[in-house]
């Protein structure tokens, strides 16, 4: 934004100093000397305005275009992340199948399991934190 401000404020100035340069017209001495509106100047106001608005709005799209992809990829990591868990939950499934609850693994993951609220979540604890 500041950097449109200050382009526009560049604009505004040179436009100032070229008005300013061109030489004025003397009035005849016969006529009176009406001064003419300053419609040029508003019409650069007015063209500056419209600039600025035009740079706000394509900086408000990319804003909302750069959100929109924040959250689809956010959406794809919890995807991916989801799947990972329902993997690892399979897993889980098949070792507690194998297991041998009188083997001394089976014994020790009784023992361990006893901290969770079944032997599914501890044994997907235990596989996740050996991969």
């Amino acid at each position: 934004m500041d950097s449109i401000d200050k382009l526009l404020a560049e604009l505004k100035t040179e436009y100032q100093e070229e008005s300013s340069e061109q030489p004025q017209p003397k009035p005849a001495t016969a006529t009176p000397y009406i001064q003419p509106p300053r419609k040029s100047a508003s019409l650069i106001d007015n063209l500056l305005a419209e600039v600025k608005a035009d740079f706000e709005e394509r900086d408000q799209a990319e804003k909302l275009r750069q959100q929109q992809e924040l959250e689809q990829e956010r959406i794809r990591q919890e995807q991916i992340k989801a799947k990972k868990q329902e993997a690892l939950k399979e897993s889980a499934k098949d070792w507690l199948a194998k297991l041998d609850p009188f083997s001394a693994e089976g014994l020790w993951f009784e023992r361990f399991a006893e901290r969770y609220s079944s032997k599914l979540e501890a044994a997907i604890d235990y596989l996740q934190t050996n991969e």
